[in-house]
């Protein structure tokens, strides 16, 4: 028995030394991936760039399918190896080839740990992990706290909004508006006319948005879009504006005719027509006049409550010359105001010497031509 065990024994261990050669030849002999970085940590919307090193430890040429595997739903990846992008690779027996291998993390993505693989076809499969350090979201904000506002066909509207930066990097905005035709749209961050906004990683910024209407305006409903986009992202408000109306007036007189004569020292009583040329109301509508020094005006009624769209009423102005005023042309401008509009008329004043004053000069004349008669008939003939 003891015989049989050790032939037994010479006979298998040269099969086993046989058998451990030649795996490690085949180990030697075969193509091995490597990279010193196997756990990386990054924030979101960041890209790693690996270099791998691919070696060929055989004896023969080899060609080498290289792919990527695991890749997480979303992200992005290249492959590159002296400038091109690559699947395959043909490496010379004992030589070692370079890739470049860069890795983008989307901006939304869960924080947390993501494995990812580069496999070369038959030979080696070299396991990465990425760390993503932070929850990251792929997400901006447009709101404000008041998106519609009312007022008349001369208002100015300014609507202050926030843009909310909630991806993982700094954004530069571009600032856009879809307004009806005629309409104005400006956009003020931080103050400043700008037509975009740069907004750091999680930042926000105050806009004030100005809108002004078209001139003549119809009343209705306005919808006013404006717009934050950058090259891969955009977020849409819709701003509202109420036109109530327009708020238009004419002064002006009955005949149209904005000239008259007073004689100085006397009153001239002057009627007015006011008309609603607008689409509303017009409310506490009151008069006033810019006129010559030392002259007054005075209106009846001095004013008006309420007038309606398209009705009209008349006002008359009483205005009393300086009685030592010259004789000769002066303006008078009359004005009817309300807190959104207003309107005026310049009257042409001719003022005229009074009767008495007449008299007394075709007195002064006549007793001048009558002491040159007096006079001649007395020493004309001597």
């Amino acid at each position: 028995m003891l015989i049989r065990t050790v032939v037994l024994s010479l006979i298998l261990t040269p099969s086993l030394n046989f058998g451990l050669t030649w795996n490690t030849a085949i180990a030697a002999e075969g193509v091995n991936l490597y990279t010193p970085y196997t756990k990386i940590s990054v924030p979101p919307g960041e890209s790693v760039d690996y270099t791998i090193d691919v070696k060929n430890s055989s004896s023969e040429i080899k060609n080498v399918n290289i792919s990527v595997s695991a890749m997480p739903k979303g992200w992005g990846y290249t492959l590159k190896s002296g400038g091109w992008n690559i699947r395959q690779l043909s490496i010379l027996p004992g030589e070692m080839k370079s890739l470049s291998f860069k890795v983008d993390i989307p901006l939304k993505v869960n924080k947390g740990n993501y494995q990812l693989k580069v496999e070369a076809a038959g030979f080696d499969v070299l396991p990465l992990m990425v760390n993503v350090s932070e929850q990251g979201t792929f997400k901006t904000e447009f709101t404000s706290d008041q998106a519609n506002m009312e007022g008349h066909a001369k208002s100015n509207f300014t609507f202050t909004t926030k843009l909310k930066n909630f991806t993982g990097e700094k954004q530069f905005y571009a600032l856009r508006a879809n307004p009806p035709r005629g309409w104005n749209v400006t956009f003020k961050p931080n103050y400043k006319q700008a037509t975009a906004v740069e907004i750091e990683a999680n930042g926000t910024s105050n806009i004030s948005v100005e809108i002004t209407p078209p001139y003549n305006v119809k009343a209705g409903t306005y919808k006013i879009p404006v717009r934050a986009a950058t090259n891969s992202t955009l977020v849409d408000l819709d701003l509202e504006v109420v036109i109530s109306g327009s708020y238009e007036m004419e002064l002006t007189t009955p005949n149209g005719l904005l000239s008259s004569d007073i004689t100085a020292g006397k009153e001239k009583r002057i009627e007015l027509l006011l008309k609603n040329t607008g689409s509303v109301e017009l409310e506490n509508i009151r008069f006033t006049a810019s006129k010559p020094q030392n002259w007054d005006v005075s209106f009846k009624p001095d004013t008006v409550q309420l007038l309606r769209s398209g009705e009209n009423t008349r006002i008359y102005a009483t205005i009393k010359a300086y009685e030592k005023a010259i004789p000769g042309d002066y303006a008078t401008n009359i004005s009817a105001r309300t807190e959104e509009v207003d309107s005026n008329a310049s009257f042409r004043i001719q003022v005229k010497t009074p009767m008495l004053w007449a008299w007394l000069g075709v007195f002064i004349i006549a007793a001048t031509l009558g002491s040159v008669y007096y006079l001649f008939r007395k020493y004309g003939r001597r």
